[in-house]
């Protein structure tokens, strides 16, 4: 194992990390991101083995005992120290976990058929998107596609938000939600706020469900490529109704009723 202490932000290897923990870009382009907390790292570890971490990052300062405890478990793996304040740098969270590891991004293969997927369109908010994604993998989605604008799922607010749901769910990147609707043998789900309810659809056959943008929901094309458009009843009262579910509740709602049914058939 090697081990440096870092003090300078004009150096290289803090440079690389700090680019990687701020553009999407070049993450994609080295392949690499960054992953935050002891959770996060042996989540990771657990489930894709050590041989694609790169390196440890540590501050300055005692570390917690589940950190120290991962750091002796990783003592093999290259490790640089940085002062508290360049390391909150790179964290995607106000108060520093205390451990950062530079990975490899994994690349799970695809399903050729999936009978259960996910499609998301321009989601803007990582941590929202990675709760999402936690959710998926949870209710058993075999594969989510990420439209070419939405936020980038290996940033690490985005896997914070899902707890390691990256390291087991397949993920096609920048896709062309069009063409995949296109190519889908099963029902193809377009959630809004107008349409047929979710609870008189069948979703024990191949089911796709297709979420739209927190704000602006799904795009009109997006609606018309899909094969029935759905909503989520909600409760009204005498002061009158909720307008909506944000996209992270409604893709819960959506995912976990498929399950439901399946689990019933």
């Amino acid at each position: 194992m090697s081990f440096k202490h870092i003090v300078s932000r004009d150096n290289p290897v803090f440079k690389q990390l700090k680019k990687l923990a701020d553009n999407a870009r070049e993450r994609r382009g080295e392949g690499k991101t960054l992953l935050d907390g002891v959770h996060l790292i042996e989540s990771y570890r657990e489930t894709l083995g050590e041989s694609g971490i790169e390196l440890v990052i540590i501050p300055e300062g005692k570390s917690s005992v589940e950190a120290t405890g991962l750091i002796q478990n990783l003592e093999h793996i290259s490790t640089v120290m940085l002062p508290t304040l360049m390391f909150a740098e790179l964290t995607p969270v106000a108060s520093a976990t205390g451990i950062l590891a530079l990975i490899k991004t994994p690349q799970l293969t695809l399903p050729e058929a999936p009978a259960f997927a996910l499609m998301l369109e321009d989601i803007q908010d990582p941590g929202n998107l990675g709760s999402m994604l936690r959710t998926a993998a949870a209710a058993g989605v075999e594969v989510v596609y990420l439209s070419t604008s939405c936020t980038d799922a290996w940033s690490p607010k985005a896997l914070r938000g899902g707890q390691g749901a990256q390291f087991v769910l397949p993920i096609r990147e920048r896709a062309d939600l069009i063409a995949e609707l296109q190519q889908f043998s099963g029902n193809s789900y377009a959630t809004t706020m107008q349409g047929e309810s979710l609870y008189v659809q069948d979703l024990t056959q191949e089911t796709v469900f297709v979420i739209g943008n927190e704000g602006a929901g799904l795009r009109k094309q997006t609606i018309e490529a899909s094969s029935k458009t759905i909503t989520i009843p909600m409760a009204k009262t005498t002061l009158g109704s909720v307008e909506s579910l944000n996209a992270g509740a409604a893709a819960a709602v959506c995912l976990f009723e498929r399950k439901r049914q399946v689990s019933l058939a």
